[in-house]
């Protein structure tokens, strides 16, 4: 894909993502691996407002255009793309039911066979660190190696996968979960899970399922 298409398609999903409810004003972020490095959403912009040109090539060793600023969470994105070579692009937002479980700093574990979207047993937690910065890109890095969602603590949701629609669908896919996970731990501690043999067969059925997107 040409780099002006994979802008629009960036663009393209922001919106969605807010139509989804996904994410609130500018909080979140997307990017596309693209030529060596990524195309990522600019700081601070409402997705309203923008346009293919806004969308910064950031390259791989972390160098951007000149006059155009990527969002402040470009580390972390550059993180996923070096440690999932496999993955080719990455949401980020502050989604209502997920950003509330990552406030408790807990996993998604296995309440419903959909946690294996991940390519897991669970939706890990990383530790909280300030945005922006490469300590959080580090615990970013290392979390994206167990699963291609992960929460981050006190902060939100990244999904990661083969391209923007994939990754918009796993976003949402962990949205309902963790809205799942929030309402039944109003109810018990103690919430049932389902056991590791049976996981494990979930993720041996995964390996053909979910959405039917080209690559």
């Amino acid at each position: 894909m040409n780099r002006q298409a994979l802008s629009r398609e960036i663009i393209d999903t922001c919106l969605e993502m807010t139509r989804l409810g996904l994410n609130q004003g500018t909080a979140g972020n997307v990017s596309a691996r693209y030529n060596g490095g990524m195309l990522i959403t600019p700081s601070g912009m409402p997705y309203e407002q923008m346009n293919e040109d806004c969308i910064v090539f950031v390259d791989g060793d972390g160098h951007y255009e000149a006059g155009k600023l990527p969002s402040s969470e470009w580390r972390f994105h550059h993180a996923v793309y070096q440690a999932r070579p496999d993955l080719d692009a990455v949401v980020h937002n502050h989604a209502i039911h997920c950003s509330a479980v990552s406030i408790l700093g807990k996993a998604i574990p296995a309440i419903h066979y959909m946690v294996a979207v991940g390519g897991t047993d669970h939706i890990p937690c990383v530790p909280y660190a300030t945005f922006g910065t490469p300590k959080l890109a580090e615990y970013v890095q290392q979390g994206i190696q167990q699963s291609k969602a992960i929460l981050l603590q006190h902060h939100g949701l990244i999904a990661a996968e083969k391209n923007l629609r994939k990754a918009l669908w796993l976003a949402h896919e962990v949205e309902v979960l963790a809205t799942w996970y929030i309402q039944l731990l109003a109810i018990t501690n103690d919430v049932p899970v389902l056991s590791p043999q049976e996981i494990q067969v979930v993720l041996g059925k995964f390996s053909t399922y979910g959405l039917r997107i080209e690559d």
